[in-house]
């Protein structure tokens, strides 16, 4: 469960709904990102006109963690889904949390070109926990 307690240990924060999608993009976004307890890589880069993640590289006890949440492979795997632009630097989307086996409603915010901050939703957005994940 250390994705999920990783996001579940940061700050709770309220957000709001969905905005209008627009495809406003600074490329900064693109990259390989690592959580905050340095047990997950993820490369973001588009999927079609979305931005999306997937591991590119996990710890043995992250590897562990999602193996026992139902996900065996967790290198390849799609972390980041579908995430359009609102606005410059932040996007709405769904995080998929392989320890869990669960997809949630997330935002995505570029704090600076170094760091972003992930944020996976419960109730529709109303109550989240955040991590900022470092450029790799």
């Amino acid at each position: 469960m250390a994705l999920w307690a990783a996001l579940a240990a940061a700050t709770l924060t309220l957000v709001s709904g969905p905005g209008q999608a627009t495809p406003v993009s600074s490329g900064e976004e693109i990259g390989t990102w690592v959580n905050p307890y340095g047990s997950v890589k993820v490369q973001t880069g588009r999927c079609g006109d979305k931005l999306c993640g997937w591991v590119v590289w996990a710890n043995e006890e992250a590897a562990a963690d999602a193996a026992a949440g139902g996900v065996p492979q967790i290198v390849g795997t799609t972390l980041l889904r579908d995430y359009v632009s609102t606005r410059p630097g932040n996007w709405v989307g769904e995080v998929f949390v392989p320890d869990m086996g669960h997809t949630y409603y997330s935002t995505i915010s570029l704090l600076d070109p170094n760091k972003l901050k992930i944020s996976g939703c419960v109730l529709g957005g109303l109550i989240c926990k955040s991590q900022v994940w470092h450029r790799a």
